[in-house]
């Protein structure tokens, strides 16, 4: 673990305040005077308006105050933000790379990956056990949720019932930065145990640009190749990027 520097990670006591205390602080002078109550105040903004009203740094302060009581977490916030680009880059970021930023101990850590583990569960309670076409926009969103800030390949497959209802979702193989192994015998044998009949493949690029590599395309050929002969329908291969979504069926390859 990194080292923390001025970011102690501590225990709160029950009904404790955790502001930063505006008093003279060790190694002398006292805090500016905006860090009084500045959690109050963030926290009734954070209430009142929604995170459409907040940027993003002070939306990871919410998140960093639960871990470090106490302390201005500001400079913190803006030194993740720094080295991950973006809120939802923060959260999904690897924990050995969050633990090389001064200030982050298993506290932070923690609590990021229980806000990213909490989003994943609520994207994908919206479009599990429903109809795909109706949630279609719900889809892809829980796939640029769970997926777009990988920083190496993930391959996953979604299951389909007789109505288009989504019945299974789930990682078949995990990647390089610019390569997953897909085999196509294990998808479709997949969904014969689930008792599918269709499936929906998706996987990211880390690199942030969705457009299908020849091997992309060669094996989801080879996919809906096994699928067509066992009576399965392959409605369409999702490439994730960055900030946008390909489908092969509307630009042509399916």
């Amino acid at each position: 673990m990194s080292q923390r520097n001025a970011f102690s990670e501590m225990p709160l006591p029950l009904f404790e305040s955790d502001e930063a205390p505006a008093a003279p602080v060790a190694g002398g002078g006292a805090l500016p005077s905006y860090i009084k109550d500045h959690r109050k105040r963030l926290r009734a903004r954070f209430l009142e308006g929604g995170a459409q009203a907040m940027p993003d740094y002070e939306l990871l302060e919410l998140v960093l105050f639960r871990a470090i009581p106490r302390q201005d977490v500001k400079p913190l916030a803006r030194a993740l933000l720094d080295q991950f680009g973006d809120f939802n880059g923060v959260l999904s970021a690897p924990q050995e790379r969050l633990a090389q930023v001064s200030g982050v101990g298993e506290a932070v850590i923690c609590e990021l990956k229980v806000i990213e583990a909490a989003a994943h569960r609520l994207s994908r309670a919206r479009v599990m056990q429903r109809q795909v076409i109706s949630s279609w926009d719900a889809l892809l969103d829980y796939c640029h949720t769970t997926m777009a800030h990988r920083e190496t390949e993930q391959f996953r497959v979604f299951y389909l019932d007789r109505k288009n209802v989504l019945i299974a979702d789930e990682a078949q193989a995990q990647g390089t930065v610019d390569h997953v192994p897909v085999y196509p015998r294990e998808v479709v044998k997949r969904a014969l145990h689930l008792n599918a009949s269709a499936l929906i493949l998706v996987h990211n690029h880390p690199s942030g640009d969705p457009t299908p590599s020849e091997a992309d395309i060669a094996m989801t050929g080879q996919v809906s190749t096994a699928a067509e002969a066992l009576g399965l329908t392959l409605h369409d291969h999702i490439i994730v990027g960055k900030s946008c979504e390909l489908s092969f069926r509307a630009e042509g390859y399916l």
